[in-house]
């Protein structure tokens, strides 16, 4: 599915303000096994109060899940939050997405990357020199 530069544009901005990714190993222990194991959290998320712009955000990807966060017990008066979440290969097809725009998350959507294709830019796949792309852009 292809998105419009301006789309974007435009999610890359909810996630520079409203977003969060994360990209970190742990330990885990799996089943009844009592050895614990490096396993990857790879995760891309937006949470807010307008539900319209998460529900267009998970249209216009069409990856990854909508969901309702009720406030907590003790968060009287607050608002229902919308969250749309995606992870692991979802995550690496929107980081691909947003790459050339993001500003401020962009070093963790290049470790998701770098991740699922370490040798891309020898490979000549379709990740290019940041600057270029936005040199390219102003034109």
């Amino acid at each position: 599915m292809e998105i419009s530069i301006a789309d974007a544009a435009y999610i890359a901005g909810l996630f520079d303000a409203d977003g969060s990714v994360q990209y970190k190993q742990y330990m885990k222990k799996r089943g009844k096994d009592k050895k614990a194991y490096p396993t990857w959290n790879i995760r891309m998320e937006i949470s807010m109060t307008d539900k319209f712009v998460i529900q267009w955000v998970h249209e216009t990807l069409g990856v990854g899940t909508f969901a309702k966060k009720p406030p907590g017990k003790g968060q009287l008066g607050k608002k229902m939050q919308y969250r749309w979440r995606c992870s692991h290969r979802d995550a690496l097809y929107v980081s691909k997405l947003l790459w050339s725009e993001a500003k401020v998350k962009l070093h963790k959507i290049e470790q998701i990357i770098d991740h699922y294709e370490p040798r891309a830019q020898e490979l000549g796949d379709n990740i290019i020199d940041l600057e270029t792309e936005r040199q390219m852009r102003t034109v």
